[in-house]
Order: C-alpha cells, then structure tokens, then sequence
C-alpha cells in the first residue's frame, strides 16, 4: 500500500511539473529586452576637403565635439584636397554603412561624384562650407560667401577711398566658395575706381599665395590692396609684401588664429569671420534630424563679421 501511494505520488508531481513547464515555454515572444542605455543609433561619416588648413582642422572639431555631446558615432576622413581620395573616402564611408555623410567638398563639381555615389547607396549627404554642383544633398551649411566677399570689398573701398589698384588671389577654381567671395568682391567694387590688376588663384595655399604674389608684385608696380578668398593666401602674400617693402593692405576670409593675431598685430588689414567649429557643429545636429527621419533645411547660413584692428 505503502509502495501505491508513494507511486502516486511522483506521478502527481511529474504532471505538475509538465504543466509549469508548459505556461513558461507559452510566454508573450514579443518581450524582447529593452536597447541598452546610450546604444548608438547610427554612425556620421564627415569627409573633410584638408587638414592642413586651420579652418577645416576647426571645422572637424565643432563636429567632433558635438559628436561627443550627443553620443553620436563620427568617423572623420581627410581627403587631403584631393578629389579621388575624397571619392575613395565616400566609398570607405559607404562600406562602413554609416547612416549619414557629412562632405566638405574640395571642388564644387568633382564632389558630385561622390555624392552620386552616396545617393545610389541610399546614404542621405550633407555639405559643409562649399556646396556640390551634382547629386542630391539634403542640407547644405555654409557661410553666406556672397555676402562676405561683399564685405571684403567695401571694407577695401573705405581703406582705398574707393581709388586705385587691387589684386584679387582666389581660392580652387570650381569649388563654390571662390566663385561666391569673388562674386560678392567684385559686386562691392562695381562702378568705383579701384581696378583689379591681377586675378590668379592661388588654390587656398599660404605657400603658393606667398610664390603668386611675389610673381604679381614684379608684374605691377602700384598695388593698393589685396583681397584674398581666404587666410592662408592672404598671409602667404603678406609675407611676399613685407619682403618688397611695399605698403600694400592685404583683407583675407576665414578669420582663423593667425590671422586674427595678424589682424592684431597690425599687419593684415582685416579678415572675415566665419565660424568654422559651429558649421562642423550643426552638421552632426543636422545628421540626427536626418536619422530620426525629421525634415531638414535645405540650407542653413552662418553668420559672418569683419574682423579689423
């Protein structure tokens, strides 16, 4: 009897067992675990035109600061002014399936093809500073260049009385921000007496504006002023002046340090501020929109000053 009951017994239990078993193996399927904590929801990729000039090393900055602070992934790329390897750069950014391209082109129309690029992968494209002439981007952040040039030109006017010879040293031919700072320069200056004597780029290299002035001041004996499309050029040539000893006011475009220090020092007649590390900034701020699926302004000014002592 003793032996029934103890049969019995397990046979109750292992059934009790089946049905337990049973519930839990019914539970909901849709209970999956929350996302952990700061999970990075997507990645930027920020092709940057060169990092040997200040304004895009701040530029990349602004970006990667603002990165930081929303906890967004960024990979930064040089492309070291050179338009295949900006393109190889794309195309590394598009292997790495980031969610959002961030381009700072070196030329306005050699960057379409990365941007072509880009599109035909499904990768929303940004650009910073200087625009793209192809492909579609959905935000472009940049200075008003038309307006800063103008700026420039009026603030040579007021130094020249409007009276005399100006060089103009221009930035890469094509990219957007040459053509818009000579646009507004040359605008300001329509109908007064000052007449360019010389217009030849000098590819935003303080090096080659420094061989490119020394080349125009043998050329021209009387120089009144000089607008350089940005700093770089702008203190190369300053270096060419003060080696002639010819007195001759230089006003460049970026306001980048040494410039400023220039500027204070007495040296270079003035500079246009940009603000490089906020264009970086709003960059990352726009790429979030964009992967949160929030509808972008197609442009998007940064204001602008005239630095002079």
């Amino acid at each position: 009897m003793k032996k029934k009951l103890l049969t019995i017994t397990v046979c109750l239990m292992l059934a009790m067992g089946m049905v337990a078993c049973g519930q839990k193996n019914e539970a909901p399927a849709n209970n999956a675990a929350p996302a952990a904590e700061g999970e990075t929801q997507g990645t930027v990729g920020l092709v940057v035109s060169t990092l040997q000039n200040p304004f895009f090393v701040d530029l990349k900055t602004g970006a990667e600061e603002k990165a930081q602070e929303l906890g967004v992934e960024l990979i930064a790329l040089d492309s070291q002014d050179d338009p295949a390897k900006e393109l190889a750069n794309v195309e590394d950014l598009i292997t790495k399936q980031v969610s959002v391209i961030l381009i700072n082109p070196t030329d306005s129309d050699a960057v379409a093809a990365a941007v072509l690029r880009a599109n035909e992968a499904g990768i929303p494209v940004v650009t910073l500073d200087r625009a793209s002439n192809g492909g579609e981007v959905v935000s472009h952040i940049a200075s008003d260049n038309v307006a800063g040039g103008k700026m420039a030109g009026e603030y040579i006017l007021e130094l020249t009385g409007g009276k005399g010879n100006v060089v103009e040293l221009e930035g890469i031919p094509g990219s957007s921000s040459a053509r818009e700072r000579g646009e507004g320069f040359n605008t300001a200056i329509e109908g007064s007496e000052l007449t360019v004597v010389a217009k030849q780029t000098a590819n935003y290299d303080r090096t080659e504006g420094l061989s490119v002035m020394e080349n125009i001041l043998q050329a021209n004996p009387e120089i009144n002023a000089v607008f350089a499309h940005n700093d770089e050029m702008a203190l190369g040539a300053l270096e060419a002046i003060k080696a002639s000893g010819r007195d001759i006011k230089v006003v460049g475009f970026d306001a980048t340090d040494d410039a400023v220090k220039s500027v204070e020092a007495g040296e270079l007649a003035a500079t246009i501020a940009q603000q490089p590390k906020l264009i970086g900034s709003l960059g990352i701020e726009t790429a979030t929109k964009v992967i949160a699926g929030e509808q972008v302004e197609a442009s998007s000014p940064v204001d602008l000053q005239l630095i002079k002592k």
